[in-house]
């Protein structure tokens, strides 16, 4: 669906500025799309994420490492909007979200996206619409006007020129993880956990692809459990389409998710995901690729299991691999998206006040 007149579209990002995930994908991803469909895209965030945003999408930097209640962060993000009068304001998470909700009538409609489940969502109690990114999300939000987006990604065509991204070792089972070097990511476990499988994994190498403040922790753990020669934490990269079409295996050791982008990605390239019961992998994993818990044993568990009939996880997957390809992809995204958008314009209430 595509409007027959463009919209003025305002996505707000808040995240300050020291780290790039799925959240931040995600808008770059989705303001790239509502670009290329005619509409007229702006983002607000902060001055070291211009560069992560394609040219046709309009970046206004602000101060968003301040705090959310910051008086002078509130008032220059006003004063941007209301020189942009967009008919959208889209926040990004629940920061974003309570920005966003004191902005009044300074957009036609606001609406804000759930990236993960939170002790509390209130931020988003003064926005005409919510959307979440997975059905357990959704499941969690009271807000009468809710709307399930799942998180879409693009991949890249294979080729026949050399790779260019990341390698991986030659000659072994290659098992990858991806994501934030945080303790939400529950890699010290996950590292933990390929230390008590030992002799199991006979040619197994696991590689961890990522940046964060647990570096140097995950380095000292992979050094005291002797696990030099098979584990490698390689760092950050924005492409992991070479990594996915090679590896034999993805694990999510995650404490708690919104929608991993790691998922949907190892789906589209087609690698099996074994993952700890969070939302995202709850929702469109067979059980037998979840693991019972989140401690070490039950990773132990689930990767021995995985890793003795890695054809039987592949065929068990088919519909999961099916389905991202029908409905995980940027476009299915930005199409369901602006037909919100559309309809929230069209059905848009006459006060912003609280719905509750």
């Amino acid at each position: 669906m595509i409007t027959s007149q463009p919209l003025t579209i305002a996505l707000l990002l808040a995240t300050p500025g020291t780290t790039w995930g799925g959240m931040e994908q995600h808008t770059a991803d989705l303001a790239g799309a509502l670009a290329e469909r005619g509409h007229n895209v702006h983002v607000f965030g902060h001055r070291t994420y211009r560069d992560k945003f394609p040219a046709a999408v309009d970046f206004h930097p602000i101060p968003v490492q301040l705090g959310r209640r910051n008086l002078w962060l509130q008032l220059m993000f006003r004063r941007r909007l209301r020189e942009l009068s967009p008919d959208v304001l889209h926040a990004q998470g629940n920061k974003a979200a309570q920005l966003a909700g004191k902005t009044g009538k300074l957009a036609r409609v606001r609406l804000g996206t759930v990236h993960g489940i939170k002790s509390s969502h209130k931020a988003f109690d003064r926005l005409d619409y919510v959307i979440a990114v997975s059905p357990q999300i959704l499941i969690a939000l009271r807000h009468p006007e809710k709307h399930l987006i799942y998180n879409g990604v693009k991949t890249q065509p294979q080729n026949d020129r050399p790779e260019t991204g990341p390698r991986l070792p030659e000659g072994v089972t290659n098992v990858i993880a991806a994501g934030r070097l945080e303790p939400v990511k529950g890699f010290e476990t996950l590292i933990r956990a390929w230390a008590k499988l030992g002799t199991f994994l006979g040619n197994a190498h696991l590689t961890i692809f990522g940046e964060g403040t647990q570096r140097p922790h995950l380095e000292r753990l992979i050094q005291q459990s002797g696990l030099e020669n098979s584990v490698t934490l390689a760092g950050f990269s924005r492409n992991l389409a070479s990594v996915y079409r090679k590896a034999s295996l993805t694990v999510i050791s995650s404490e708690r998710e919104g929608f991993p982008y790691v998922l949907v990605e190892s789906l589209l390239y087609g690698c099996p995901v074994v993952s700890t019961p969070v939302s995202g992998p709850r929702d469109l994993l067979p059980d037998s690729s979840l693991s019972a818990g989140h401690q070490v044993q039950d990773l132990v568990d689930l990767i021995s299991r995985a890793l003795a009939n890695l054809e039987a996880l592949r065929h068990s997957q088919q519909s999961a691999m099916a389905f991202a390809h029908e409905t995980l992809t940027v476009n299915a995204m930005a199409e369901q998206t602006e037909a919100l958008y559309v309809k929230a314009i069209r059905e848009r209430p006459v006060t912003h006040k609280p719905w509750r």
